[in-house]
């Protein structure tokens, strides 16, 4: 069955279990930073609640039976360790069956918690993550060759991922047909980084150039990452170079980032023995017949769950970052079918006097999202900040159930909620009263800049949330 084998692609390999392995890391941190103020058991949408409330329908998940705040950290913990070995190589320098335990072992503890993360997991790099990680599970170890199944499920995920999104903008604005698209994008994207100005300020013709190159990576590219070599490398290098761009251009957690690393399946070590001229020649033993039935029967469930993906592709009302499935694998992708022309933010402010006209009203800093104008945006891609994520969507009027809460959880000083907040204008101390305003925001134009120093233009334009208390008649808030 030497068919079966991939030869030339150990750096690929290399590069996609070492890659996806970080991914996981990061996420299983973020987790651990996030999830017990977001989602533990006195959260904003505390998990135990939502389990209770749906049961199976959750999806296989390890704390069906029994939520703990603890016992979601321990699994954080086993996760975040395993990545971190998987990182260092060393479950690849054993048998194939090593990597394929430890790799499937971090996609069902991941599992286990987006299937419970509500609205705060609803992101498409989640479903990204885990079916990334099921499929680089099957790549083996040092010991054998790469297999070619896997290899091509690979690059099966990275067509729907590319093709999905490309579809999506074609149909789902205009904006992307006329190729104004990027005359908006990176002012009002949900979390713009230090260049995002840069690239907003840029000619509109070249924005127009961009969107036709974006276009044509997302439409057209893709199908040739199934021709033979060098021509899917071809392909997999314009994929990795655009994805590249976006990462300089904005904060789309990890998105881009694993994009990056499975595209490099694609990419043949000749590619790498051309450019630093070196010879590839790793010592491989014989594939163990056992591996080469398992790879074949997974590659058969992922061509037998692709029929609904590949449907979707087509369909006049495609779906966007949707699964098919309970656990997470072969699902359709796509991103910013339609693009907002104008940026509005949520800004909540409190203070500690009477809230009466003249009181003395002191802004919250999010981490990620902008706030105070004269802040350069930071970089925090490829972490997620999940709490400024549903802070863009809250000001595009999408709640979900958590604002109320996080009112609540601010006027109690709340200190995990405090955790993932930048500044808090009371030094840990509870406001007597909070509120809500809606600003529009825009990036200064250079000469703005260069007069007021600011990075951001902001006027209101609404208000959210009126003045409330804890101390009022209304204890919880509506949003």
């Amino acid at each position: 069955m030497d068919w079966l084998d991939a030869d030339g692609y150990e750096i690929g390999r290399q590069i996609l279990q070492r890659g996806v392995a970080a991914i996981y890391l990061i996420a299983f941190v973020s987790a651990i930073n996030q999830f017990p103020a977001l989602l533990g058991e006195r959260g904003l949408l505390p998990a135990p609640r939502f389990i209770e409330r749906v049961g199976k329908r959750a999806g296989p998940t390890l704390f069906r039976w029994r939520y703990s705040d603890r016992l979601l950290l321990t699994t954080c913990w086993i996760g975040a360790a395993i990545a971190a070995l998987l990182i260092a190589g060393l479950p690849q320098a054993g048998p194939p069956w090593l990597p394929m335990v430890a790799f499937l072992m971090m996609w069902a503890l991941y599992l286990s918690i987006v299937n419970i993360g509500q609205v705060f997991y609803g992101f498409g790099w989640e479903s990204l993550l885990l079916e990334a990680g099921f499929l680089v599970a099957f790549l083996g170890s040092n010991d054998v060759d790469p297999p070619l199944l896997v290899l091509l499920a690979i690059r099966w995920l990275v067509f729907r991922l590319e093709f999905g999104a490309g579809t999506i903008k074609i149909r789902g604005d205009r904006s992307w047909r006329d190729l104004t698209a990027l005359y908006y994008h990176h002012e009002t994207q949900p979390m713009p980084n230090p260049a995002s100005r840069f690239f907003h300020l840029l000619p509109k013709p070249l924005h127009r150039i961009e969107v036709a190159g974006n276009h044509f990576t997302q439409l057209v590219v893709p199908f040739f990452l199934f021709a033979p070599q060098p021509i899917a490398g071809i392909a997999a290098v314009i994929i990795i170079a655009t994805q590249a761009w976006l990462v300089i251009s904005g904060n789309f957690a990890w998105l881009n980032w694993i994009t990056i690393v499975l595209t490099f399946g694609a990419v043949p070590d000749s590619f790498y023995e051309a450019l630093f001229q070196v010879t590839i020649e790793p010592a491989y033993g014989r594939t163990p017949v056992w591996f080469t039935v398992v790879v074949v029967l997974m590659a058969a469930f992922i061509a037998y769950l692709s029929w609904q993906p590949l449907r979707n592709l087509f369909a006049k009302r495609q779906l966007m970052n949707a699964s098919f499935n309970r656990f997470h694998l072969v699902n359709a992708y796509g991103a910013f079918g339609s693009v907002t022309k104008a940026r509005y933010e949520v800004i909540i402010e409190g203070t500690i006097d009477d809230g009466a006209p003249g009181s003395r009203w002191r802004e919250y800093e999010f981490k990620g999202k902008p706030g105070d104008p004269s802040r350069m945006p930071r970089q925090y891609a490829p972490y997620h900040l999940r709490l400024d994520w549903l802070m863009w969507f809250l000001a595009l009027g999408s709640d979900g159930g958590w604002f109320s809460p996080l009112l609540v959880k601010l006027l109690r000083a709340d200190p995990k909620i405090l955790k993932l907040i930048r500044h808090d204008p009371f030094d840990g101390e509870p406001p007597r009263y909070i509120r809500a305003r809606v600003f529009r925001y825009r990036f200064s134009t250079r000469e703005e800049k260069r007069s007021t120093g600011l990075w951001w233009m902001r006027e209101q334009s609404g208000t959210l949330v009126d003045p409330i208390s804890l101390r009022s008649d209304h204890e919880h808030p509506a949003a």
